[in-house]
């Protein structure tokens, strides 16, 4: 590979992650169900994409997804074929209109992804497969890469259409696209991952994350909404749950910003 990613292993336990929040701080969380994913089922990656705006939560087609996958595995021997299928089947199922700002809940509901919910859907079904992959964070865009049969094939989830990206040149080019910049710096924090309306040419940021960690980065995008709506208590309060899943600085030093404007805005301190 042209980098070597950084890997910082996601928590297996809320309780080890407590020193994340401030002292005295205790998590908000929107919806009953959103409380109980936090503390019994968060070990589980499905359950953390589906805790942003957790309501109803509808895995009927995610579940047949996975169903179908299972049974073409069983016929398929070729791992570069069925990750076609794969990515394929994955399209046609879940993700079916790409729209920024969109939750993965979104996805399941309406077909509506972004580049978080479409590369964990991916990422959660390489996992589950068994396939040598990793989830690529950039400045304002995640995207997969996997080893498959001594190819790097880059999985880009929001091109239905050309989004598997076999060819090495193509590849290459790719991932010299994202390449980052010696001494460069993230130039914004309330510019959502996979914003098409941004200025690409920042190059800060190239690492590997794990799917805990890219939950985390849901929460990050849910905040910046917040932020930009100057609603900044309530994104303090989504980063500091992005912060126990995934303690990045980008995360770290927007929730700082958050609060800042919190106490100029509300007059007292919301941690």
């Amino acid at each position: 590979m042209i980098l070597t990613y950084l890997m910082i292993l996601g928590l297996s336990n809320f309780t080890l992650a407590q020193d994340k929040l401030y002292p005295n701080e205790e998590l908000f969380f929107e919806t009953q169900k959103e409380e109980s994913i936090w503390k019994e089922a968060q070990s589980n990656p499905l359950n953390l994409f589906t805790a942003v705006h957790a309501k109803e939560i509808h895995e009927q087609k995610w579940n047949e997804l996975v169903e179908e996958l299972d049974q073409k595995k069983t016929k398929t021997k070729s791992e570069y074929n069925f990750l076609r299928h794969i990515f394929q089947k994955s399209h046609q199922s879940l993700l079916k209109t790409y729209v920024k700002h969109s939750t993965f809940n979104d996805m399941l509901q309406e077909g509506k992804f972004d580049c978080v919910s479409g590369s964990a859907t991916l990422g959660m079904l390489l996992d589950r497969y068994g396939y040598d992959y990793s989830i690529v964070e950039t400045d304002y865009h995640v995207f997969i890469v996997v080893n498959v049969e001594e190819e790097t094939i880059i999985l880009e989830s929001t091109l239905p259409i050309g989004g598997m990206i076999t060819r090495p040149s193509d590849v290459q080019a790719y991932l010299d696209s994202y390449k980052p910049v010696e001494f460069a710096q993230l130039s914004s924090l309330t510019q959502r991952l996979g914003n098409p309306e941004i200025d690409l040419s920042d190059h800060a940021i190239f690492r590997k994350v794990s799917l805990t960690q890219l939950a985390g980065l849901q929460y990050y995008n849910d905040a910046i909404t917040h932020f930009n709506e100057q609603s900044f208590g309530l994104a303090s309060k989504q980063l500091s749950k992005a912060m126990i899943l995934y303690d990045s600085e980008r995360i770290k030093n927007l929730r700082e910003l958050a609060i800042e404007q919190a106490y100029k805005v509300y007059g007292y301190d919301v941690k």
